[in-house]
């Protein structure tokens, strides 16, 4: 009797071993609380190994390993835009890298993908989807994106730095775009399948917006043909004429003198701009061929400072690159015919007897930022001046369709008080 008695007590306690060696240990020694989409779900689930744990399972070392067991092929977006920033890269090669080979690391390493939870849940066991706060963690300032909800960089001495705060960034208060208005997200347009096949975003403008043909603008073939939508639609952009990084010694005191952001560049750099501006930015050409609004990616300059001494040229210019972009600022009006049809600034073709920034006289190389001499637009072109010229002609149709123009405005507009 005794016998069976002590066999019984070692089946049964054999047996409530089991649960314990089947189940997870985790939450023993990590307490951890899994909260957001992934609730409910056990440890291993993402960590995969209880005796050899992946310890970031979102991580871009790993290829993102513990996410893409259910959530398959998003590991393409560590090599698309947002993860390998390869664009940025190029640029920084051809320009600031020329001078400081470290340069990328120093200045321009504070965002995009280093884990999944970048955008999925900063604190790890939170997992959400993004909202638009977690895309302005990078895409803020002069990078397209709080653009959206009228939010302009303000200038980088710290007399501007003043007012409205969000995303870490003193910001102007600009006009939203219309989709903003609408109450419409950011995911809306970029869902993350087409971020993870490469692709800008995953609908463009005609897919929910068909040209009403009561608008004069939208009867002329060429504009529907060879314009892209936000060519007209964009209100506004930010544009940043003239960056200037200067690179100082460690006995170079003068450092101090300049009152600007020290949270945009390393320690031993101080970043400054020429000039920002806040309206329609000028026209070029995408890769595709299609009239775009172009900006400066940027108009690349630098100073080596030893011993509070210029080193070589003061303010070298080492690349004046733009690129064809999308401002998020679309509003349901247009410009006037005559701010393309009669601006040769917006194409790039200032005249000189019409200049007020003068470059070249400042020592800065450019005879003038909107003049496309000595520029180039890295995935597009500027427009030719042949073009221009013969889109500028006064011919009778576009007399008709400006005048049309005029008289739907008149016709909009209500009288000021109740007959």
């Amino acid at each position: 009797m005794r016998f069976m008695m002590r066999c019984i007590v070692a089946l049964s306690l054999l047996l409530s071993a089991f649960p314990a060696v089947a189940a997870e240990n985790c939450t023993v020694c990590h307490k951890k609380t899994v909260k957001g989409a992934h609730r409910g779900l056990p440890c291993l689930s993402c960590h995969l190994d209880e005796a050899k744990t992946l310890a970031d399972p979102a991580s871009r070392e790993s290829g993102a390993a513990g996410c893409v067991g259910c959530h398959k092929g998003y590991a393409a977006l560590f090599d698309q835009a947002m993860g390998s920033r390869k664009e940025e890269h190029d640029f920084v090669a051809r320009s600031w890298g020329k001078a400081d080979p470290d340069f990328f690391d120093k200045n321009c390493n504070a965002c995009h993908l280093k884990g999944c939870t970048d955008c999925h849940g900063a604190r790890g066991h939170e997992i959400a989807k993004p909202k638009d706060r977690d895309c302005f963690t990078c895409h803020k300032g002069y990078f397209v994106g709080t653009d959206y909800y009228g939010m302009a960089p303000r200038e980088d001495s710290m007399r501007y730095q003043r007012g409205e705060v969000a995303y870490g960034e003193a910001y102007l208060k600009m006009t939203p775009d219309v989709h903003a208005e609408a109450g419409l997200a950011c995911a809306a347009c970029h869902t993350m399948a087409s971020l993870a096949a490469g692709k800008k975003s995953a609908k463009g403008c005609r897919e929910c917006h068909e040209p009403k043909r009561s608008i004069p603008e939208h009867r002329i073939a060429a504009h529907l043909e060879k314009m892209e939508c936000y060519a007209c639609h964009s209100a506004w952009a930010p544009q940043e004429y003239g960056t200037f990084y200067l690179r100082f010694d460690g006995d170079s005191p003068s450092k101090e003198w300049y009152r600007v952001r020290r949270d945009q560049a390393a320690e031993e750099y101080v970043k400054s701009a020429y000039l920002r501006r806040q309206d329609a930015p000028p026209l070029g050409l995408n890769r595709q061929g299609r009239v775009s609004p172009i900006r400066p990616q940027f108009i690349a300059y630098f100073t080596d400072i030893r011993h509070d001494r210029a080193v070589w040229d003061e303010n070298r210019l080492l690349a004046a690159q733009w690129k064809a972009f999308f401002p998020h600022t679309v509003r349901r009006g247009s410009v006037m015919c005559e701010g393309c049809h009669d601006n040769p600034r917006r194409f790039m073709l200032e005249r000189e007897e019409e200049r007020i920034y003068r470059p070249a006289a400042e020592g800065m190389t450019l005879p003038s930022f909107w003049d496309a001499t000595g520029q180039e637009v890295a995935n597009g072109a500027f427009y030719p001046q042949a073009r221009y010229r013969e889109m500028s002609r006064k011919t009778t149709a576009y007399q008709r369709g400006y005048l049309e123009k005029w008289q739907s405005l008149v016709n909009h507009v209500e009288t000021s008080s109740a007959p």
